[in-house]
């Protein structure tokens, strides 16, 4: 793939941005972001100690984009976390390797701050993904929870040190 170039986006290409996750969001019932409120998020984005957004470029067209955020830790040695999120590949580019480029790429990226382990979750029924994912020496590891919208939860009334538990 040597026309492929992955580069750390900015807030210019958030059409781009948009435009790939718009993949994702056939999935759920998320609505796509109105472009002020994402760059809103992206300038939050931007303040973190290490998150980036990368696109994907095959010819310098958008084929692809993916997040990864490094997050400190202080269990297994003070060693950090690799977050991936928000893979996605243009549709008319898939099974072409650039799926592949994108994750190794963040496999190196989560190499070289450290990091002890790269994770990410995916929705149990996508299938052709969790296949790609094996095929690069992902494992199934636990179990992934979710609460899509959280409801009515009690508020916690005690003091630092109290021992007021539900």
């Amino acid at each position: 793939m040597k026309n492929l170039t992955i580069k750390e986006a900015k807030k210019e290409d958030l059409p781009i941005i948009l435009r790939l996750y718009s993949y994702l969001d056939l999935e759920d019932s998320d609505p796509i972001l109105p472009q002020e409120k994402a760059a809103s998020i992206f300038n939050r984005i931007a303040s973190y100690p290490f998150y980036h957004i990368y696109l994907a470029f095959l010819d310098d067209e958008p084929v692809g984009t993916f997040s990864i955020l490094v997050m400190d830790n202080l269990g297994h040695g003070g060693r950090p976390i690799a977050i991936l999120e928000n893979i996605v590949v243009e549709e008319a580019f898939r099974g072409k390797g650039i799926g592949t480029v994108m994750v190794h790429y963040a496999m190196n990226v989560a190499k070289e701050k450290g990091c002890y382990k790269i994770m990410f979750s995916s929705n149990r029924n996508r299938h052709r993904a969790h296949k790609f994912y094996e095929r690069l020496g992902f494992k199934i590891h636990g179990y992934s929870y979710e609460i899509e919208e959280i409801g009515d939860v009690p508020k916690f009334t005690g003091t630092s040190g109290s021992s007021d538990l539900p």
